[in-house]
């Protein structure tokens, strides 16, 4: 099995780009988002059961999910993210490992934004875990650029995901992102170097 490394961080954070830095030295990217974006795009894999769950106004006019509705839905109904997440995570980690599993790379960066919450699913999968890190006023800040994300609605995404506190402690290595890309860059050069090394978990 190719050495996979779990990459993840709170939203905001500056997972995508901390992915591309090490795509850029040569690894494989596994992105959990895509995976899911590809399973909820029209004909995806889960859109079937996802209509018979929750009906057709969280369905778009061509078939994919609508991701308004649907984050409307999870943020004002009780149980709504739970029954979305049964019905998407097993579908996400099938595809993970079949890509985890075909990458032709020195190693693989998989992208899970919520791997506190799914450790023990993807603990498997994964031969360390690196968590990019910045302080929660620039995740609000970041998050709100992103197009149809207001402040607030970012102020409660961060606060739906596990305390900061929480993916720092499962962290083997720590990327922070708060001084920018530079610095950014260059921590990523230098893990590089080590997982090419495979290291073991820290213990």
């Amino acid at each position: 099995m190719t050495y996979c490394v779990g990459l993840t961080g709170g939203v905001g954070s500056g997972k995508s780009t901390a992915a591309r830095l090490f795509a850029d030295l040569g690894a494989a990217l596994v992105d959990t988002d895509a995976i899911a974006h590809a399973l909820t795009a029209a004909h995806g894999a889960a859109m079937v059961a996802i209509e018979a769950e929750f009906g057709g106004e969280v369905i778009a006019a061509d078939g994919s999910l609508n991701r308004a509705a649907m984050r409307s839905l999870v943020f004002s109904e009780g149980g709504a993210r739970q029954r979305l997440e049964q019905i998407l995570h097993p579908l996400i980690l099938r595809e993970a490992q079949r890509q985890v599993a075909g990458a032709r790379a020195p190693y693989v960066i998989l992208i899970v934004p919520l791997l506190v919450e799914n450790l023990a699913t993807y603990r498997p999968l994964i031969d360390r875990i690196a968590v990019v890190d910045c302080e929660e006023p620039q995740q609000i800040e970041r998050t709100s650029r992103r197009p149809g994300i207001s402040g607030n609605q970012a102020r409660a995404i961060l606060a739906a995901q596990s305390p900061r506190a929480a993916r720092l402690a499962i962290a083997d290595d720590l990327l922070d992102n708060r001084a920018g890309l530079a610095e950014l860059e260059a921590q990523v050069r230098r893990l590089h170097q080590i997982y090419l090394g495979h290291p073991r978990k820290k213990q």
